[in-house]
């Protein structure tokens, strides 16, 4: 599976293999041994499904790793490094992503991630380890030392993530 750094330290796309024909098309979405050294034990999967306009994020974890596969519409994730150890450190970017050629974003511990849904959006995505309430951090979707250009005017925000504050840079 060929796969390549987006410019953020650890934050992959990897080209998932789709086998097209006359029908449609198949492909896999995660196998545990593209990345034992990420998934071992613990593995939640989780579906998302959003409506054009909403942004979800920016949240981080201290003790999991993302794997982020858009099945059904186009967004664009955003992504910032908050790992003072990284050499991407303070970096942000963005990305867009659809299922045309299926993507899949592999997201580390430590960098801020989220989305925007640009249409109807359903996205699955692995994690390394079960939900962990004390392992769910957040940022502000808007912080403007960030500035990720999510390409949503007045976006739809949760409770949580229009409480959350910039980053103490």
């Amino acid at each position: 599976m060929k796969n390549e750094e987006c410019g953020i330290e650890g934050v992959r796309l990897y080209n998932l293999t789709q086998y097209p024909d006359r029908r449609g098309s198949f492909f896999e979405l995660f196998r545990k041994e593209w990345l034992p050294e990420v998934f071992s034990d613990r593995i939640q999967v989780n579906c998302s499904r959003s409506s054009a306009g909403v942004i979800r994020g920016l949240h981080y974890h201290k003790h999991q790793w993302d794997f982020w596969i858009p099945i059904s519409g186009r967004m664009t994730a955003g992504f910032a490094d908050l790992r003072k150890d990284s050499s991407t450190y303070g970096r942000s970017l963005s990305l867009e992503l659809d299922p045309e050629t299926p993507p899949g974003l592999l997201i580390p511990p430590g960098v801020a991630h989220g989305f925007a849904a640009v249409t109807d959006l359903i996205m699955v995505y692995v994690v390394s380890n079960y939900f962990d309430s004390t392992d769910e951090h957040g940022i502000a979707w808007n912080d403007p030392g960030i500035s990720i250009k999510w390409g949503i005017e007045n976006p739809v925000v949760s409770e949580r993530d229009v409480l959350n504050e910039p980053y103490s840079w």
